[in-house]
């Protein structure tokens, strides 16, 4: 059963449809990438799931039941990508107090803080200031005090920024320990690798409106363009085929696309016919940058045609 399902979310500004009929859901235990450019519409989303902003139009049903911002934010962990931590005050004082803002006693939460603290390696830094701290560091802390409550929605705003590589992956490692543990959460990045990573499965909106919604593999495999990479043994001067298109020749090989009716067999019986030793062969498929670039890019040259056929 999902854990959230957003039904034909509608939210209107004076100039713009900031959300303009958005529906999907997300299974429990997943981790589920949130794109788009900026202006798309991601932060309003984001601000409705959390209830700060209420929509015009849709429903949002939480947990199997119609969300209820007043109770549910409880069961609900968002870390913006703005800071939201208090610069003046001592880090585990500030720990302990949004802990408990989100319901745990005392004594819970500083064994929870604890566990954090000592995971991240951030013991040291106890009776320090937030002003104090890099982006970094103070990013690792926004973590902890978005997690240690175990809220069953994690809401993670571009939550890599200001990190070095080592960090990084530890903070990584975290989001799949805490998806294997049933928490489920919504990551939100302009960064395409790490979504291509990490996420099981993504939307992406643009315009307010959504444009793409499925796994990261379906996705890409919808994308792709019938392009192989062949590596041989030596390259060949001419290469003439039925089958295929030579699209570049490299350091390494050959990028060749296959024409309609033909297979991948067919290249592979080109060669072995021409004597040559295929080293490695192997579909490309497309990024998710390439796929995100070319399908933001078609929505605003749509809405520039529409646009200009109706003034």
């Amino acid at each position: 059963m999902p854990l959230l399902e957003l039904q034909h979310l509608k939210k209107y500004y004076a100039t713009q449809k900031a959300v303009d009929d958005i529906s999907f859901s997300i299974e429990q235990g997943s981790i589920f990438g949130l794109l788009g450019p900026n202006g798309a519409g991601k932060t309003t989303l984001l601000r409705m799931i959390t209830g700060i902003f209420f929509q015009d139009e849709g429903n949002i049903i939480f947990d199997g039941r119609k969300f209820d911002p007043v109770n549910d934010i409880i069961n609900i962990g968002y870390m913006p990508e703005e800071r939201g931590l208090y610069k003046k005050m001592k880090i585990g004082e500030q720990a302990l107090y949004l802990a408990q803002l989100k319901g745990l006693s005392k004594s819970d939460a500083m064994e929870k803080i604890k566990y954090w603290f000592t995971k991240l390696e951030m013991q040291s830094w106890w009776n320090k200031k937030v002003e104090d701290l890099s982006k970094g560091m103070s990013q690792k802390l926004q973590f902890v005090t978005t997690v240690l409550h175990e809220p069953k929605l994690i809401i993670l705003d571009e939550p890599f920024s200001g990190l070095d590589p080592l960090n990084a992956n530890l903070i990584k490692d975290e989001i799949y320990g805490l998806a294997q543990r049933g928490s489920t959460i919504i990551f939100s990045t302009h960064r395409m690798e790490q979504v291509e990573e990490i996420c099981d499965h993504i939307v992406l909106v643009n315009l307010g409106k959504k444009i793409l919604d499925g796994t990261v593999q379906n996705i890409k495999q919808d994308f792709k363009e019938n392009k192989f990479s062949i590596q041989l043994n030596t390259l060949p001067e001419t290469i003439q085929s039925p089958a295929f298109d030579l699209v570049e020749k490299t350091k390494k090989g050959l990028v060749v696309k296959i024409k309609e009716g033909y297979k991948s067999n067919d290249v592979l019986q080109y060669f072995m016919q021409q004597q040559y030793v295929i080293e490695s062969f192997h579909e490309i498929l497309p990024s998710l940058n390439e796929i995100f670039i070319r399908e933001v890019e078609g929505t605003h040259v749509a809405t520039r045609a529409f646009q200009a056929v109706n003034q």
